[in-house]
Parts: structure tokens; C-alpha cells; sequence
């Protein structure tokens, strides 16, 4: 304990940063001199550079295999170099001998989670190190007690507080009384979530693009506030808000607010942790209910829902170009974060899984289907404004019993895949239930059972695809359009940009070379659905299976 005038200030040691982060991100290898360690900095392993003589720090080691001899020796230097801890990554390589040697040269290993990553882990430890002096300045406020912070803020700065995280759902807000909300505050407080304003997404962005407290003026439905980003280095974990109810509010509360963002860091970390961990044990549990409808019995009190409950399956996916791309993992990843917000917000912790890059959710059947839907669409508007991508939304049909989810997921995924052939719209995402897109998605349903048919990549649409590709003709095209114009000349004719005597003569040789006949209603079925599916002679079966694959159990569409 060091004094610093009136203040007791606590330096951190390693058990502090290990239960402010919880157990998700590090685990204890070898501790030989215990875990009341001090800890002062945060290094990361560079192989050409020697190591920096800074006592007590923690050294990450970045790209290093635990097996070889590299580890053992970067172990050594360590101590010598005077650091307190090594964080490793085993990657299910054994620890024991790497264990060994630090325990021999009295260093700390330290495991992280190989799901997470380095720079993510830097920011955490940063953040919890810059934090835990300042919250030990008196014993009030537990480490993760975010509504005792959020009344020692409104308390210090003088306005009624809440502290949100980057979804802007609200994880805390202040009691006092006498502290003047308005009706937004209101609102958010009932939902946990903070109400959709023109205004919010440039406020946000104001705030994550600095580190000083940001002030805003009153609008129609709301008072004067103050509000400053949380941080772990350059990771934004949340947000603080302040109401300026009388617009008294001074540089003093300014000051008392940037000092408590650094006080909150460390406090929305441990909170958040402990959610993370949770939401993804909800993840694995939901991700058992859509594939196994066996598993139902045994996972749904662990999910605190009956197994007669009647729930819907929502599934979004970023629409990105690059679907296996570094991008769209990040994309995905913080979709699935917004959507697991809204749907707590709304619904509780029913459960919410990214499978494969697209994220599903349950939904209740207390709410009516419009209900159902507006939500996906909030959601859907609310990503795509954030994530400045494409996002397409699908809501299944109403399963009675989770053991009817998996068919609920199935229609959410032939939702995807219609709409994966609708052309992106910059302004609005794309969404749909499966009563909307109905026809389209028994279309889509067929390619799944016609996919291994060899009697579909044969006879008269295959040929004229192959025929057209070799002669550079249009019969397929136009074929494909008279059909789906349901025989009219005039709207084949606009729709492809041509004169209707040419259509008209495309027609008449198409039946003359390829034999058959338009006015059979059986050819015109099997010609429409070979042309429809894209179907040639060369992949036909292959083609299927492909398109089968984006949206049938996966639907990455």
C-alpha cells in the first residue's frame, strides 16, 4: 500500500488482473512464487530485440511454440530481465517441461485463451493495470459492481449516470435521489437499451474518436449530456453518460468524469468477462440445440427454457465479397456481439450462436410474428449502420417444441439463400420471413432433392446452355424469360431490352433446332426449372450440389 496524500493507492498484483479478467483469458501454469506478484507493464516478444530490463512486467509471448527450446530460453531471459510473468499460447502442445523450467528460474506461466487475440489480451491487461491503482483508492466499490460505480459517478460529477457497453445497452445506471432524468433515460432504463435516435450514431462516433469528455445539447425528447469513452488501450468497452439536467454542469465535473472513465475500465472488464464467458457456454448450448434434436431434453434447463417451448430461429450474415476473408470473421464476430445484445435486451438469454459465419438466435413466441420481424429488421439497420457492410436477415418459421428448432434454423437458412440473389441496397438491409419468401425458398428446397439427379443435367435446358456457350447465342436467356413472364411477348420483349418480332424468331428456332415443343406444359415445366436452377450439361449435378452447400445447413449465402 502507497500513500499519495490522502489517497491509499494499491499496486496491482497478478491475483488482482487475474480476477478482474476471470477465468476466461488466462490460466495459471506455474505460479512459484505465487500469485500476490507485483505487475507494472505490459511487453510484447519481439525476437530480433533483446528484452528490456522492467521489473514486474508481464511478457507476451507472440508466435512462440511452448515446446521448443526458444520458450525455455525466452523463459530465462525473462527472469533475468526481472519480469514477473510469461503468457504463452499451447495450442494444445504439452506445458509441463516449459512449466518446469519457469518454476525453476521463479518466473509466473501464464496460458491464454488461443481464441483471443494478442492484441485483444495487451488491451485487457493494460487497461486492468491502468485501472486498479485508481480503484483502490478507497474499498467502496467492488471490483465489477457497476450500479455502486454508477452512483459514485453521479455522486462525484452531479448528474444521474449510466454506463453503457459498445451496443449501447445499458449495463448500469445511478439511484440517487433528486437526480433529474428525462424520458430517454426512461426508456432505456426499462429496456436496457439505449432508444434509436437520428442523433445517436454521430454522438457514438464523436465519442470513439476521442478520449476527452464530449458534451451534447438538448433535443425534443431529451435533457443536456456529458459523455466520455470507456478504454482498454485502443479497444472502446463501453461508454459513461451524464445527465446535465440544468446545464450547470462545469469543468470540475468534466475532470470527475474523465477520471471516472479510468475507474470504469477496469470494472466493465470484469463484468464483461463474466458475461463472455457465460454467452458462450449459451452459444454452445444452442449451437447443440439446432443440429441435434436429441440433445433438447438434456440442454434446454441449461438454457432455462422448457422443451415444449415454441420459439422462432432469426439468421443474419454480413453479405461480404469475401466470406473466408480476415474482415468478415471481425464483421461476423461483432455482428454476433449485436445481435446477442438486442435479443437479451428483449427477450432474456435465450441464446444466440455463430455457426459457420452466420449468427442464429432464438425468439419466443410470447411476441406476435410482426413483432418477431421488426425486431430482426432493428437489428439487421442497426448492424449495417455500424459495420458499414451489407447485412441479410432471415426469420424461420414457428417451431412448437425445441426439438423442432433445427427445422425453424433450416427455413431461416432458405430465407439467406433467396436473398443472397437480390442486389445489395446501401441504405437498407435485406430482410425477410419465410411466409414472405415462400415460393422462392421451395424453389431453392428442390435443388436440394434434384442436386444428385443425373436425369436433370440431361435433355433439353442443359443443351441449349451448352449450345449457346459455344455459339455465343441468347435461346437460353430469352427462353428463361418468356417462361417467366408466363408467355407474354410484350414483358419478355421489355425485359430484355430487345423487339418482340426477335423473341418471337429466338422462340420459333430454339424449338426448331433443340425439338421440343412450349406448348407441352410437361417440357415447359422440366425447361423452366432446368434453365431457372442454371443447370448445363458439364455441371449440372456439381452446380446443385454447390448451391446446396450456401444454403442448407451452413447457409453462408
Amino acid at each position: 500500500m502507497v500513500q499519495s496524500g490522502e489517497f491509499s493507492i494499491r499496486v496491482p498484483v497478478l491475483r488482482q488482473i487475474l480476477e478482474a479478467l476471470g477465468p476466461s483469458p488466462l490460466t495459471v501454469l506455474a505460479a512459484p512464487t505465487g500469485l500476490d506478484i507485483p505487475v507494472s507493464d505490459v511487453l510484447v516478444y519481439e525476437p530480433r530485440a533483446s528484452l528490456p530490463p522492467i521489473n514486474h512486467a508481464v511478457l507476451l509471448a507472440v508466435g512462440v511454440n511452448p515446446r521448443a527450446g526458444e520458450a525455455t530460453e525466452l523463459t530465462r531471459q525473462a527472469a533475468r530481465a526481472g519480469h514477473s510473468c510469461l503468457v504463452i499460447k499451447s495450442f494444445g502442445e504439452p506445458t509441463t517441461e516449459l512449466a518446469a523450467a519457469a518454476s525453476a528460474v521463479k518466473i509466473t506461466l501464464l496460458a491464454a485463451d488461443e481464441a483471443m487475440t494478442w492484441h485483444h489480451l495487451d488491451a485487457l491487461l493494460s487497461s486492468a493495470l491502468a485501472a486498479t491503482p485508481r480503484s483502490a483508492r478507497d474499498g467502496s466499490t467492488p471490483v465489477g459492481d457497476l450500479f455502486a460505480l454508477a452512483n459514485a459517478i453521479a455522486a462525484m460529477v452531479g448528474g444521474a449516470t449510466a454506463i453503457e457497453d459498445p451496443h449501447q445497452r445499458i449495463l448500469a445506471y445511478s439511484t440517487l435521489p433528486g437526480q433529474i432524468i428525462d424520458e430517454e433515460r426512461r426508456q432505456g432504463i426499462l429496456g436496457l437499451q439505449v432508444p434509436y435516435t437520428p442523433a445517436n450514431d454521430d454522438q457514438y462516433r464523436e465519442l470513439g474518436r476521442t478520449a476527452r469528455v464530449c458534451r451534447f445539447a438538448s433535443h425534443p425528447d431529451g435533457l443536456p449530456r456529458m459523455g466520455v469513452a470507456v478504454r482498454a488501450g485502443n479497444e472502446v468497452l463501453g461508454s459513461i453518460w451524464v445527465v446535465d439536467a440544468t446545464g450547470e454542469l462545469g469543468p470540475d465535473a468534466e475532470q470527475a468524469l474523465s477520471e471516472a472513465a479510468g475507474i470504469a475500465a477496469l470494472h466493465v472488464l470484469a463484468a464483461r468477462t463474466a458475461a463472455d464467458v457465460a454467452r458462450r457456454q449459451r452459444a454452445d448450448l444452442l449451437q447443440r440445440i439446432l443440429a441435434d434434436p436429441a440433445s433438447v431434453r438434456v440442454v434446454a434447463p441449461q438454457l432455462g427454457l422448457s422443451p415444449n417451448a415454441t420459439v422462432a430461429v432469426a439468421a443474419f450474415i454480413v453479405a461480404s465479397g469475401d466470406p473466408e476473408g480476415i474482415l468478415a470473421a471481425q464483421a461476423a464476430t461483432r455482428l454476433t456481439d449485436m445481435v446477442n445484445v438486442y435479443c437479451e435486451a428483449h427477450y432474456g438469454r435465450y441464446g444466440c450462436a455463430l455457426i459457420e459465419g452466420t449468427v442464429y438466435a432464438l425468439l419466443p413466441a410470447g411476441d406476435t410474428r410482426q413483432s418477431h420481424r421488426d425486431l430482426v429488421a432493428d437489428i439487421a439497420r442497426r448492424a449495417q449502420a455500424s459495420l458499414q457492410a451489407p447485412i441479410r436477415a432471415g426469420l424461420g418459421s414457428l417451431a412448437t417444441g425445441l426439438n423442432s428448432a433445427a427445422s425453424s434454423r433450416q427455413d431461416a437458412d432458405l430465407v439467406l439463400r433467396v436473398l443472397a440473389d437480390q442486389p445489395d441496397d446501401p441504405e437498407r438491409p435485406l430482410v425477410a420471413t419465410i411466409d414472405e419468401v415462400r415460393a422462392s425458398a421451395t424453389l431453392a428446397a428442390l435443388t436440394q432433392l434434384l442436386a444428385h439427379n443425373p436425369r436433370m443435367s440431361e435433355g433439353t435446358g442443359p443443351g441449349i446452355r451448352a449450345y449457346d456457350h459455344q455459339h455465343g447465342t441468347a435461346y437460353s436467356t430469352t427462353l428463361l424469360a418468356y417462361l417467366s413472364a408466363n408467355s407474354d411477348i410484350s414483358a419478355t420483349a421489355r425485359g430484355l431490352n430487345v423487339h418482340p418480332n426477335t423473341c418471337r424468331y429466338r422462340l420459333a428456332r430454339a424449338e426448331q433446332i433443340f425439338g421440343f415443343r412450349l406448348g407441352n406444359p410437361d417440357e415447359r415445366l422440366l425447361l423452366w426449372l432446368q434453365l431457372r436452377l442454371g443447370i448445363s450439361r458439364d455441371n449440372g449435378s456439381a452446380r446443385l450440389s454447390q448451391a446446396f452447400r450456401l444454403f442448407g445447413g451452413t447457409a453462408s449465402g
